[in-house]
């Protein structure tokens, strides 16, 4: 078509731009459950790419407790939740999502979302119209998801909210800007896990420093919680903190196997988000069959089998600590179930990826925006599912990559 309109050249243009600079991403159709074997375009592959940390996503419980939900809530909510959309089933699951975190979040009540990017739009925007326009600070740490970097610029572009962006390994400049900060709401905002790297947040640090400042602490736990934890119930209890300035968001699609997010705080807090929060007042609820499925989930996160999956897990990242050395790639040191090799260039991580897929592998390039530039990377994960056999195989090919990645570059 020679005679397009303007956005259609535009988006047209700018494709073929991210394609130049080896950033266009595609999409892959799965034709199997969630597991650690995938069947993509016909071929099985040996997946370490998902989030399944746990091996819940087709976990024949869950399955089982999806189909009763559905017979007894049928198959949609039919409204919003303070329509007629709220169910007996996602009463049951945020009072057990609330009992998760009892011990580390005085009078905690949660709220059940249907993404964690929704939880965290609605929680960063709604707590920052607690105080007047514009007295409002924001610490976001740099390494943030998107959600939670969308959440801060929604926010600010609401409230006149001032922003600063921290490094959570360091800080000390941190303390310094929150000292001489007389803002009436100060909230600190970060990840738990960081996604790309798999190192933790300092929340004690931060927690202390909330309570010296006055501010709102905000841990966004989606890679942690139902991992970290001796019952699974994420960073709080690794970490051992309490306080009822925190503010606590899970995600229930990776570790817990299904989806939806949720957020837990004073109950006040969470009243302040039935009442103001946009994103919750006016979202379909979630079908309450997956709030069903969620408590089985929840069963099992904190039950003996879940113990067991987490020191399965655990297993497999001392090995990967142990065992994967790299002669020139650079692996990130990670004690979760993220495991990143840092290749630096795009064209570096697409043809260790590419070589991945011919050996049978599902692990893909991660480039930017999603990390720094000059980091494109391979993010591996590990779940509960994979056998150490499985891992030792990874380890041997990703050994044998490495050295055709870098021969195949040298000899260009």
């Amino acid at each position: 078509m020679t005679n397009s309109f303007s956005a259609l050249r535009l988006a047209q243009d700018q494709i073929a731009d991210l394609d130049l600079q080896l950033l266009k991403r595609k999409l892959k159709a799965t034709q199997s459950p969630c597991d650690t074997k995938a069947v993509v375009n016909g071929r099985e592959l040996k997946a370490f790419c998902s989030n399944d940390y746990l091996g819940l996503a087709n976990h024949p419980d869950l399955i089982q407790a999806i189909a009763e939900g559905a017979k007894i809530y049928g198959v949609g909510s039919g409204a919003s939740h303070l329509i007629s959309g709220h169910s007996v089933a996602h009463e049951i699951l945020e009072a057990k999502l609330a009992a998760f975190q009892k011990q580390h979040i005085p009078d905690a009540r949660a709220l059940f979302f249907s993404t964690g990017y929704l939880t965290n739009l609605t929680a960063i925007t709604a707590f920052a119209r607690l105080a007047p326009q514009g007295s409002i600070s924001i610490y976001s740490a740099k390494l943030n998801h998107a959600s939670l970097i969308d959440g801060v610029r929604l926010a600010s572009a609401q409230s006149n909210a001032r922003v600063s962006l921290f490094d959570h390994e360091e800080v000390n400049t941190l303390s310094e800007l929150l000292k001489a900060d007389q803002s009436d709401l100060k909230m600190i905002v970060t990840d738990g896990v960081f996604s790309m790297d798999g190192d933790l947040a300092p929340v004690k640090k931060l927690l202390e420093l909330a309570e010296q400042h006055d501010a709102l602490l905000l841990v966004d736990d989606a890679h942690g919680f139902g991992v970290l934890g001796k019952q699974g119930h994420g960073i709080l209890e690794q970490e051992n903190i309490c306080s009822e300035r925190i503010v606590y968001i899970g995600t229930l699609g990776k570790a817990a196997g299904v989806s939806g997010a949720f957020v837990c705080a004073h109950e006040t807090l969470i009243e302040w988000l039935i009442q103001k929060g946009r994103p919750f007042i006016y979202s379909t609820a979630t079908p309450p069959a997956i709030a069903h499925t969620l408590t089985k989930s929840l069963d099992i996160i904190e039950g003996d089998e879940g113990a067991n999956r987490r020191a399965q897990l655990n297993q497999l990242i001392r090995i990967w600590q142990d065992e994967m050395h790299f002669s020139q790639w650079e692996k990130v040191s990670s004690c979760t179930a993220i495991q990143p090799v840092i290749l630096g260039s795009n064209a570096n991580a697409l043809l260790a990826a590419k070589l991945l897929d011919e050996a049978g592998y599902w692990i893909p390039a991660i480039r930017p925006p999603t990390v720094p530039i000059g980091s494109a990377r391979l993010r591996i994960t590990f779940s509960a599912n994979h056998s150490e056999a499985d891992l030792r195989q990874l380890i041997t090919t990703l050994k044998t990559i490495e050295q055709a990645a870098i021969q195949k570059a040298s000899d260009e």
